[in-house]
Formats: C-alpha cells, structure tokens, sequence
C-alpha cells in the first residue's frame, strides 16, 4: 500500500516539554493507517492553543494518538487502511485528528475527513476542522443556541472566536465579543459581532448589558474562566448557558448558586481530543450540511492571521502566545 511512498517523511516534534524552541524537525518513518483511516499527504496543518499545552507538557496525547502535535489537516489522501475503499485515495479533504498534523503525512480517520468547501484553497481549508468542530459541539449543541437568541464570545480575535464571530452571525444570532485592543475590535465586528469590547479599557459585562438592554446574553462562549465565571453568570438572561473551553484565567471559580438555581442557568464545557470517533463523527456529518454550504456561499469564513513553513513552527507558537493574531494560523506543509 505504501510501496510507492517515501519510506521517511519531515514532522516536527517535541524534543522535551519547553518554550516554542523545542520543536524540532525531525526525520521519521510514515505512520500507517489503520481500520477506517486514511493516510493524507499534508498540505498544511492549523496551529492551535492546545498544540501550544501539548509542547509545555500540560496536554498529553490520549492514548494510542500521534505524539506529533497538530490537531487539523488538508491535504491529499495517498493510502487506504482496511475498511475504506481505494476510490478515495486521491480525494482532497481537510480533517480533525487525534495528533501527527506538523508532517509530511498525517493518518486521518476517514469519517473525520470534509471535503474542501467549494470556491475556498486547499491550504485554507487546513483551519476550519479543528475551530469548527469545536465551535458547533459546545455552542450549537451543548448550549444549543436557538433562533434569535444572543451570544457573547470572548477571545473573539482567537482562532476559536473568530470562527465562532463569523459563523453565528452567518445564522442570523447577534454576537457581542470582546477582545484586548481597538483593532482588534474592529476585525472581530468585521466578521459580523454587533459589538466587541476591549476588555483591558471597559468592562464586558456592563457594555453588553446596557447593550441589551439589561437583559443580557442567551450563551456565553468562554475560554477565559476564573473570576470572569461568576460575572458572565451574571450576565447571563434567565435560562442562560455558560459553555466553557478553556481555563487561560484559571481553573476555579466562585459561583452564587442559589443565583443560578433561581434563574435556571446552565454551566457546561467540553474537551474535544479525546471523544471518541462516532461522537467527532456525528459533528462531521452536521458541518457537512449546515455549515459547508455556508462557507461555499462566503457567508462564513476562517481569516487566517499568519502562515509558516513546516520548519518555522517554533515561531507559529511564539506568535500564537503572544496573542498578536487575529484568526488562524497555519503551517505551508506540501505544495
């Protein structure tokens, strides 16, 4: 199967858990697919906060993944494993997987493979899956965001807010973000937020509520948590949900519960990695038909803030934690 394949392949990898400059390109041999899976010649790989965890070592791969980092691919399919019919070896697709993206050649599970949205390049197309599933699973099905209803992003210059911005408003839902400078502001309310607020000169929580009307938010997406918890509770109308993915602010917070029983709030969150594949699956499939024909449309849209060479992720990873970008950021894989 892979006869007509080079026996080793360019990756980058962990050296030891550090700084951005231990990622190294190193030379290994290319992974084979198993039952269900592909293997894809990469063109370019998305670069993610999580890939950042992984490399510091606060992020471990489930087992059985690639200890490579990358969480999102684009590429060629050049290989079958058993399961999956040869007619798709040649197909262009981007994909969500387990690990294994900053390579030459990534193994992808094949339910876990889109096709490339029409009108849109098959290098771009390497920052939607890893954004979009986790935008979808946690704001449109966990806190299942309903018609008409508002929706407060932070981070919203991130590559997770920027895609949460474009496609929530894509669907009609009016979205307030914040962000930590003007400009920054001004590129997330060009993506569609009726308003972001710069949180390092005003306060979140008292904008969006005069902007309400003092009703505030149906969902809050959050990556912050810490003690922005207990003021997006707050925040929150009756019946509201709080969806949190990350922790950048801390892992505890304080909460008035006799607040939230009294106003029926919901707190959830969610970690996408190691869900297994007939959950990841099913997400696929709704992208497929509710969101792909937006981005076909370019109602909806990934801005991709920066793009390096394979061997240049170390300075991806600097610019992902500086918080400098506005969007995604990849790695140029295969031409």
């Amino acid at each position: 199967m892979l006869s007509n394949l080079p026996s080793q392949q360019a990756c980058v990898a962990i050296a030891q858990p550090g700084p951005p400059g231990v990622l190294t390109l190193v030379h290994q041999p290319l992974p084979i697919p198993g039952y269900g899976q592909v293997l894809v010649r990469v063109c370019a790989a998305g670069v993610n906060r999580p890939d950042c965890l992984q490399r510091a070592g606060r992020y471990p791969p489930p087992p059985g993944a690639s200890p490579l980092p990358g969480l999102e691919i684009s590429g060629w399919i050049v290989a079958a494993g058993a399961g999956v019919s040869e007619a798709d070896i040649g197909r262009t697709v981007c994909a969500l997987v387990s690990g294994g993206g900053y390579a030459e050649y990534c193994v992808a599970d094949l339910a876990l493979c889109l096709p490339v949205p029409a009108g849109m390049s098959l290098e771009d197309a390497a920052a939607l899956p890893e954004t979009l599933f986790t935008v979808w699973s946690n704001v449109f099905q966990r806190a299942a965001l309903q018609p008409g209803e508002t929706l407060l992003v932070q981070g919203g210059a991130s590559g997770i807010g920027t895609t949460a911005v474009a496609l929530a408003s894509a669907m009609g839902h009016p979205v307030f973000a914040t962000a930590g400078t003007d400009d920054k502001c001004a590129a997330v309310e060009a993506l569609g937020a009726v308003h972001c607020v710069n949180y390092r000169t005003a306060d979140f929580a008292e904008e969006v509520r005069a902007r309400t009307g003092g009703r505030g938010v149906d969902v809050v997406l959050d990556m912050v948590a810490g003690d922005y918890v207990p003021r997006e509770l707050d925040l929150l109308a009756d019946d509201g949900r709080l969806v949190v993915i990350a922790f950048q602010g801390g892992a505890r917070a304080t909460v008035d519960v006799a607040g939230l029983m009294r106003r029926r709030l919901t707190i959830t969150g969610s970690t996408l990695r190691p869900r297994p594949v007939s959950f990841k699956a099913q997400i696929a499939r709704a992208l497929e038909q509710q969101v792909w024909p937006l981005l076909a449309q370019g109602r909806a849209r990934a801005p991709i803030h920066a793009r390096f060479p394979l061997a240049q992720a170390a300075a991806a990873h600097t610019l992902m934690e500086s918080g400098q970008h506005v969007g995604k950021i990849l790695l140029q894989v295969s031409a």
